[in-house]
C-alpha cells in the first residue's frame, strides 16, 4: 500500500478514483477503459509537476519517507556478493551502520552505510539509523581493511543524526564521529560517498568525507535537522519550513554551493516508487565515479579529498 505524503493528496485522490474504477470494471463487467486511461495520464502529469517544483521541507519529507529505499535496498538491488562484517573489537556491533566486502558491477569495493530499518521491529534493532560509537568504530575498521586490500570504499548515508543517548556519551561519541572523519581522510583509496536520504549532522560527515560525494535528487543534508534550527532560531518547531529554506538543504542547492559532486535523478514521485531503479541509477552512477578515479595514485587522492574539505564555505 502506498503511503502518501501531504502535498501529494491530490494524486492519492486521483489513484483511488482509479482503484475504484477497476473495480467496477472488474465486477460489473462496465467498460470504463478510456476513463481510467485518462485519469492515469492526469495523476502522471500532477505527479511529474508536484515533484518537479518540490519545496525544501517537501524534500525534506520524501527524504524521511517510511518506504523509502534504505542500505539494504540497495545492497539487494545494486551491488552483488555482499559479505557483512561486524563489530568493532572494542564494545560491540551496531546495526545502524553495516558494511562488508560486495561487488559492483563486478568491482570489489567496501560497501559501509547507514540502515534505517522498514518497520516498527528493523527500525527498532537498527535504532532508525542513529549510529553509536561502536558503529564509527566498525566503519573505521572496515576502511582500514580497505585500505591495506587496495579496495575503493563506497558509502551510503542516510541518518538524521548519531545517537544523542547517555551511554553513546559515555562510550565516547564525538571522538568516535571524529575518528571516523579522520579515517575517510587519510584512506590511500578511492572513496565514493552518496546521501540516500537523509544526511544529518557529524554522524553523516563521519562517512561522507570523500573525494566525490553524491546526493540522490530527493536526499537532504544538513548540519542540523530543520525542526532543531526552528526550535533554536524560532523556540518552536513549527517553523522547520522557514528553516529548511534558509538552510538550503536539498541536493540542488549543495551542487550549487559546490557542498556535493553529482546528483542522482529517482524515478518520478522519488525512490520509495521504484527502489529497484532507484538503485540501479545509483549503481551506474557509482561504477563512473569509481572508473574516474581508479588509477589516481593515493597522494592525489589523500590531498584531493583534504583540499576538498578545506575550500567548503570559502
Amino acid at each position: 500500500m502506498t503511503s502518501y505524503l501531504e502535498f501529494e493528496k491530490p494524486v492519492a485522490q486521483l489513484e483511488e478514483r482509479i482503484k475504484d474504477l477497476r473495480n467496477v470494471d472488474a465486477s460489473d463487467g462496465v467498460d470504463v477503459a478510456s476513463e481510467i486511461a485518462r485519469l492515469e495520464t492526469k495523476s502522471a502529469e500532477l505527479l511529474a509537476s508536484t515533484y518537479a517544483s518540490l519545496t525544501p521541507w517537501q524534500k525534506t519529507q520524501v527524504a524521511r519517507h517510511p518506504a523509502r529505499p534504505h542500505f539494504r535496498d540497495y545492497v539487494e538491488h545494486a551491488f552483488e556478493d555482499f559479505m557483512p562484517l561486524g563489530g568493532d573489537r572494542y564494545f560491540g556491533d551496531d546495526l545502524a551502520i553495516m558494511g562488508g566486502f560486495a561487488r559492483l558491477n563486478g568491482r570489489r569495493v567496501m560497501l559501509i552505510g547507514h540502515e534505517k530499518g522498514h518497520d516498527t521491529q528493523t527500525r527498532i534493532r537498527h535504532n532508525f539509523g542513529m549510529g553509536k560509537p561502536e558503529g564509527y568504530r566498525k566503519a573505521i575498521r572496515l576502511m582500514e581493511m580497505a585500505g591495506r586490500f587496495g579496495l575503493p570504499v563506497v558509502t551510503l548515508v542516510d541518518t538524521s543524526g548519531a545517537f544523542p543517548g547517555i551511554e553513546a556519551e559515555e562510550r565516547g561519541q564525538a571522538e568516535a564521529i571524529a575518528r571516523s572523519t579522520e579515517a575517510c581522510l587519510a584512506l590511500p583509496v578511492p572513496m565514493v560517498a552518496v546521501i540516500v536520504g537523509e544526511g544529518g549532522s557529524g554522524g553523516a560527515v563521519a562517512l561522507a568525507s570523500a573525494e566525490r560525494v553524491l546526493m540522490l535528487e530527493h536526499a537532504v543534508y544538513s548540519v542540523i535537522s530543520p525542526e532543531g534550527c526552528a526550535s533554536i532560531l524560532w523556540r518552536t518547531s513549527e517553523k522547520a519550513p522557514e528553516a529548511a529554506q534558509a538552510m538550503k538543504v536539498t541536493a540542488q542547492h549543495l551542487k550549487r554551493l559546490k557542498v556535493i559532486d553529482r546528483i542522482v535523478k529517482e524515478p518520478v514521485g522519488g525512490a520509495h516508487r521504484d527502489p529497484a531503479k532507484t538503485a540501479l541509477a545509483l549503481g551506474k552512477a557509482l561504477s563512473e565515479e569509481l572508473d574516474a578515479l581508479a588509477d589516481l595514485p593515493s597522494e592525489t587522492l589523500i590531498r584531493t579529498r583534504e583540499e576538498r574539505f578545506l575550500q567548503l564555505g570559502g
